[in-house]
């Protein structure tokens, strides 16, 4: 055992383990002393820990005698200096153990090898790995049999091995681990859409070696249901391993045969699962992965579904050449009903890749290839707690239904978009199309509103001059939204920092105004900053000043942005500029700008990639002019409800402290004393 194998069965945090340790060693009862050193680590004997726990009351663990093997490794000698090849040897065990039904550690060599030849004829989970243990197997098979004693089942201890994958050198294993919450998300799809299907559910992971979501979803249901699981038949050690898991925890599984382009095929209802890159294959790249799903969507027919999980610069973000083409063509299948970005931290070894989902179903093929849609939504910065997780798979288990299904369900997330669009180019999380805001309508709907709200103004101002006029225009006929980075990379927007400002440089009265995050949180009642163009020059040598028309944005507390009219201001950090070149705009309005980052998601402080709206040439101007009409009109509305306010204020006060009296508005009359 390691220090912090004792402090973990102890129930203490490592540092006591150390306390202990020196605070013992002038005393009766000394800390056991190491047992060996491996590589600059210090291993102590288990028994003797344990002793020493119970010898001196130390600990939380009141059962640590039991518990010890949980915690302990097998002492190294022979072929068990050989981390993987002990690790190989035990999960073996444990599944033989399982199997036999009976303990393993009053049995020789030659025996283990008997039942183990009785139970894997074929050899495809578990005699290799006990042959290869040699003389080292029947203390190997007792120690198997404590550590089921210490965890209380083959299972719980299976799992307490795969827990050490991280400090193990299991590379493999570690490399691909996803959280409980991602595991969660992609079981509990599978399970509800095998809801939808009539037949008894058989769940398919054709990837090399996986086995997390084929267990998550066995562990969601109960001995009484009847479940199957089919696992390729990869000849790896990943692969070999998945099925020893299969086995311990008892599953109903067998094989499915898989060539080697990985092709494969699985005849009627069935859930296909998928997480890539798989433990067999860590480092598949981007067109692997997508062979891998085209090789499911070319087995599936419409009596099947499949959920997949993969990194998101391969399920969502722009891709190039042949990797594009192979997308693109599982697109065009029909068989992509929904795409997901997921938030960043789903896989532990990699906590700031985010990941995606694509859930496969039927292709409807009746349905013409320019009319087929897809249903995408964005949670890069929604974490999956409970709720959301069950909203999303209410929306994706929607999203396998015809349009009439579709139209009657109520998405929290997700919205639908042709398929073509996709096809097209437009990143599928981008604010046009996989955010709906609340008030998003239809195009003609939104066409009669504000039809009808210019009429209620033009009434309520007097006038029959109309604000605007709109009609509903083609389809998508703006240019794709694009994040700030590509943005930036094209010349169409340029990112300017904002500088420190010392407070005893700036003043209340004169000179530059000064734009920071008290601005941006209150435009309106910010107390007034200034600093003097003199002050400026000489203490800001590389500061800038604001031009008209820049962005002036934050990302904390939250996004936050504002257009400065007049340009000349001097912006403070964290404040910073987003300025569009006049020259070569790209679409890009500040307004717009200025209302997409306002309407982002309070946690996204992503700001390269936010993702803005553009505006086709023709169309500018006419927009930038209708909003400063509106603005003004906005302005005077403001003028008049403050003096609509002054006025009742004064009116009040008045004839109340009986300084003023009412007349009637027309004659100008004072009402007589007792008429109402």
């Amino acid at each position: 055992m390691t220090l912090s194998d004792v402090a973990s069965l102890a129930q203490v945090q490592r540092p006591v383990v150390s306390m202990w340790r020196r605070r013992s060693s002038a005393g009766p009862l000394p800390f056991p002393v190491p047992a060996e050193t491996v590589n600059g680590v210090e291993l102590f004997d288990a028994d003797e820990v344990t002793a020493w726990l119970q010898a001196t009351g130390r600990g939380n663990n009141p059962e640590a005698r039991n518990d010890v093997a949980v915690h302990a490794k097998p002492t190294a000698s022979g072929s068990l200096k050989d981390g993987r090849k002990t690790f190989d040897g035990l999960t073996a065990l444990l599944a033989l153990k399982v199997i036999t039904g009976h303990a393993l550690g009053n049995r020789s060599a030659s025996g283990l090898l008997d039942e183990a030849d009785e139970a894997d004829p074929d050899d495809l989970f578990l005699y290799s790995e006990l042959e290869a243990l040699g003389s080292a197997l029947p203390g190997l098979a007792s120690f198997a049999d404590r550590l089921v004693d210490s965890a209380y089942s083959a299972p719980a201890a299976f799992e307490k091995l795969l827990t050490h994958r991280f400090k193990e050198g299991l590379r493999e294993h570690a490399d691909t681990a996803l959280t409980a919450a991602a595991l969660s998300l992609v079981s509990a799809a599978a399970i509800e859409l095998a809801a939808t299907l009539e037949s008894r559910p058989v769940f398919v992971d054709a990837t090399p070696g996986g086995s997390d979501v084929m267990l998550s979803i066995s562990q969601q249901f109960s001995e009484s249901e009847s479940v199957t699981f089919l696992a390729a038949d990869h000849d790896g050690g990943a692969s070999r391993l998945a099925r020893r898991r299969l086995a311990v925890h008892g599953t109903d599984s067998g094989p499915v045969k898989v060539d080697g382009k990985g092709a494969f095929a699985v005849t009627g209802s069935a859930i296909h699962v998928a997480q890539y890159p798989a433990p067999g294959e860590p480092g598949l790249n981007t067109k692997g992965i997508l062979s891998g799903i085209e090789n499911i969507v070319l087995q599936m027919d419409d009596f099947q579904r499949a959920v997949v999980m993969a990194p998101a610069r391969v399920l969502t973000d722009a891709l190039a050449g042949e990797a594009d083409n192979i997308r693109a063509d599982l697109l065009r299948s029909g068989r992509v009903r929904a795409i997901i970005r997921l938030t960043p931290g789903l896989l532990r070894a990699k906590p700031r890749e985010p990941q995606a989902l694509w859930v496969l179903g039927p292709s409807f093929a009746n349905v013409p290839i320019a009319d087929r849609w897809t249903m995408v939504a964005d949670l890069s910065t929604s974490p999956l707690t409970v709720d959301v997780i069950q909203d999303l798979i209410s929306d994706i288990v929607a999203s396998m239904g015809n349009r009439a299904t579709i139209r009657a369900h109520s998405f929290r997330f997700a919205r639908l978009v042709q398929t073509r669009i996709l096809l097209a180019g437009v990143a599928p999380w981008s604010p046009g199309l996989a955010k709906r805001s609340p008030a998003a309508v239809p195009d003609a709907e939104a066409a009669l509103r504000v039809d009808e709200l210019v009429r209620a103004l033009a009434t309520g101002a007097g006038s029959d001059t109309r604000l605007v006029g709109v009609q509903p225009a083609p389809a998508y006929s703006s240019p794709a939204p694009a994040s700030v980075r590509e943005l930036m990379g094209s010349g169409h927007l340029k990112y300017v920092k904002g500088i420190r400002v010392e407070e005893q440089h700036t003043n209340t009265t004169a000179g530059s105004r000064i734009l920071g995050r008290e601005e941006l949180l209150d435009p309106d009642n910010a107390p007034p900053r200034f600093i003097t163009l003199l002050e400026f020059a000489a203490n800001y040598p590389t500061g800038r000043l604001t031009e008209p028309g820049d962005v002036v944005f934050c990302t904390s507390p939250r996004p936050l942005a504002m257009v400065d009219e007049e340009g000349g201001g001097v912006v403070v950090f964290p404040a910073r500029i987003l300025r569009i070149d006049q020259g070569d705009p790209g679409g890009l309005l500040p307004a717009v700008v200025v209302r997409d980052i306002n309407g982002l998601n309070p946690a996204d402080k992503s700001w390269r990639s936010w993702q803005l709206r553009r505006a086709v040439e023709a169309q500018r101007q006419p927009l930038t002019d209708a909003l400063q009409s509106l603005q003004h009109e906005q302005a005077r509305a403001r003028e008049r409800l403050k003096q609509l306010e002054e006025l009742a204020t004064l009116i009040t006060d008045g004839v109340a402290g009986g300084s003023l009296t009412l007349t009637d508005p027309i004659t100008h009359a004072v009402p007589e004393e007792g008429t109402a």
